[in-house]
């Protein structure tokens, strides 16, 4: 989210230096330079993936101690078009993570909040939409312990971000 400020933010500053100048820069050299990297920015802000940090905030917590669950489990080779169903049901499990690291008061709690915050706004708040019949709900996958749930949700978010 701070990589996406930043990016509008630059952005917002070359559209008002083209926007008063445009016309003027584009007779010049440094002008064309300048409009060519005002269209290059956005396509490098949108080639960051919008799942980093929930990557680096699951690295944080793979190895706590404190968090004993089982959790429904999605598999890592369903259909493309079940994406978005996969990761909402992790990120429906990892709210229960949350309740459980409020209630034992977890050493990663942050981690797993900060996690969950991220997983709500990459989906855009769609974690209660409907699946397509052909997908699985969350509670059709098989419980697994929370390191194993940790390393599928690890690549599923790997082979997003490809």
């Amino acid at each position: 989210q701070k990589t996406h400020l930043k990016s509008i933010c630059l952005q917002y500053q070359l559209y008002l230096l083209l926007n008063s100048h445009f016309f003027c820069l584009l007779k010049n050299e440094m002008g064309l330079i300048i409009f060519f990297l005002c269209a290059y920015v956005p396509k490098t802000a949108a080639g960051h993936c919008k799942w980093a940090e929930v990557l680096k905030d699951l690295e944080q917590i793979k190895t706590s101690k404190d968090i004993d669950v089982s959790l429904y489990t999605a598999n890592t080779d369903e259909d493309k078009e079940c994406q978005e169903p996969v990761m909402r049901c992790f990120f429906l499990e990892m709210k229960v993570i949350l309740q459980e690291c409020l209630i034992k008061n977890c050493s990663k709690t942050q981690d797993v909040l900060n996690i969950w915050k991220n997983g709500n706004a990459s989906l855009e708040n769609k974690l209660n939409s409907t699946t397509s019949a052909k997908c699985k709900e969350c509670e059709e996958y098989e419980e697994k312990n929370f390191t194993e749930f940790i390393q599928n949700f690890v690549k599923v978010i790997q082979k997003e971000c490809k």
